[in-house]
């Protein structure tokens, strides 16, 4: 099993991961209390899909906590 979705990128290739596993990847760090992951899973829930998240205005992503705004700008 793999403590972060990077491994299984490494491993198994990019195909092998969710939406989610793939955004928790360029969110890179989480925040206290809320992993990367757990991140980029409410994230995905909310937009369904990383299309439908690229789709979205800045703003639309300014509701979520520990997107960083330089993480923000680099989509």
């Amino acid at each position: 099993m793999w403590r972060h979705p990077g491994g299984k990128l490494r491993e198994l290739g990019p195909q092998a991961l969710t939406d989610a596993e793939l955004l928790a990847i360029l969110i890179g760090t989480g925040i206290p209390g809320r992993s990367a992951e757990a991140i980029a899973r409410d994230v995905i829930a909310h937009f369904g899909s990383l299309s439908g998240l690229a789709r979205q205005p800045l703003e639309a992503l300014l509701q979520f906590r520990g997107l960083s705004i330089c993480w923000r700008w680099g989509i």
